[in-house]
């Protein structure tokens, strides 16, 4: 039998459209579930220019037909080993002869591959389930099956994938994951909340507000530009999205314009300490700094695509390279989740060049993977460890950027780094 909406998935599938009602959908698929069927409908009904809605079995739900009906207790009680590997080795995770949640990536790959081509340059709305999402998402950037489980997603939750042409093996985005804020008035939180089992801290990763040169896009990296009257701002904005948010711990980049977005969030908790680490300060763009694209190219002639394209292999001028930026992060990035007791919350402020490593490290992603995520200045990200900082985290959400700007969109300034 299949499972239908709750009047509270009806709440969560309205307050989902009206997030999504400003935005051009150009065309909608659904699995052909009645959950996924029925929130679909719901969401497009508050879209201003609704497209038709299309079904697909790409967007079902992974197949655990030998376990429907049963609690997780139970499962873990019955089938404690096939339990251990589902939870901590999903590659491994076998029912019968089938290899689900291989099946299920598989099953997501093939979906990108039919509807990508059909719709370039498209906005398209996904109505799936949680586990075929996470599958779309993981296969799209290339985060492994191990950490299928190192992703989130809520019912009714907004992620942004962008696409840099009709094939996932030419690049993709994440622009944002796990949006819940839209939900509020059923969670009284803007933030996911943590897992059931949780059992260690959360890190809220900020990128600093806007500054002048972000506007101009001229690089920055480590010459100590301060926020402008926007950035300020945004640093507010978040501050207020972030209020009712306990935060136990508070840490940043020393550098002016994160340590300010830092203090204006820790304006809505005064007792909490700021607390300065230079591993967190943005990368040096050495020869580079204070200049424009243009004059970074006359001056070092195919550098700057190269860095757009390959940065992994790009060592800047008297500055230094993603490598010893990803060795300085790991370090501090690991020392502040194992100062962390289990159920506190940090604040940890930085750059974007820092905070995409950060999100890249999670997933084991090397310097070669630098442009997989978006940061938006001002945007938040959510880190778990449910199993503590020795464990593996949990990537909640990325790039919030919804306290910002009307709309699911991030529509931050990209600036230089």
């Amino acid at each position: 039998m299949q499972s239908v909406l709750t009047d509270k998935g009806k709440h969560q599938a309205k307050l989902a459209g009206k997030a999504l009602a400003n935005l051009g959908i150009d065309i909608a698929y659904a699995s052909p579930l009645v959950r996924a069927q029925h929130t679909a409908q719901i969401i497009l009904s508050e879209n201003f220019q609704p497209p038709s809605l299309n079904t697909t079995e790409g967007l079902l739900e992974i197949d655990l037909s030998e376990w429907e009906s049963m609690i997780a207790s139970d499962v873990k009680a019955q089938f404690p080993e096939k339990y251990h590997f589902w939870q901590n080795e999903p590659e491994k995770f076998q029912l019968g002869d089938r290899y689900p949640i291989l099946d299920l990536f598989e099953q997501a790959k093939v979906l990108w591959a039919e509807i990508l081509p059909k719709h370039q340059d498209k906005t398209i709305l996904l109505v799936g389930h949680s586990g075929i999402n996470r599958a779309l998402i993981c296969s799209a950037i290339g985060i492994p099956v191990s950490f299928y489980h190192n992703i989130h997603q809520v019912n009714c939750a907004i992620s942004v994938l962008n696409f840099q042409s009709t094939s996932i093996s030419d690049g993709v985005q994440l622009e944002s994951l796990n949006l819940v804020s839209h939900l509020q008035e059923l969670t009284a939180s803007p933030l996911p909340p943590f897992k059931k089992n949780h059992n260690g801290p959360r890190l809220l990763l900020v990128r600093h507000g806007e500054t002048e040169w972000n506007r101009q896009k001229r690089f920055q990296g480590q010459i100590d530009v301060p926020l402008n009257n926007n950035g300020h701002a945004q640093a507010r904005r978040a501050s207020e999205f972030l209020a009712k948010v306990k935060i136990n711990k508070a840490f940043s980049s020393p550098m002016l314009r994160p340590k300010d977005t830092a203090l204006e969030i820790l304006s809505k908790h005064p007792r909490i300490k700021l607390e300065l680490f230079d591993e967190l300060k943005e990368i040096s763009h050495g020869l580079w700094e204070g200049k424009f694209e243009h004059e970074i190219e006359a001056e070092f002639a195919g550098q700057l695509a190269l860095w757009q394209s390959q940065p992994a292999i790009v060592q800047m001028p008297e500055g230094e390279n993603l490598q010893q930026v990803w060795e300085r992060v790991a370090v501090i990035w690991q020392k502040i989740a194992e100062s962390l007791p289990a159920g506190e919350t940090a604040l940890v402020v930085a750059h974007d060049a820092v905070n995409k490593a950060i999100l890249c490290l999670l997933f084991g992603f090397t310097p070669e993977q630098f442009w997989i995520f978006k940061q938006g200045n001002g945007g938040v990200s959510v880190i778990d460890y449910p199993q503590g900082a020795q464990g593996k985290p949990v990537l909640q959400s990325c790039n919030i950027t919804t306290h910002l700007s009307e709309g699911i969109l991030d529509r931050t300034a990209a600036g230089a780094l």
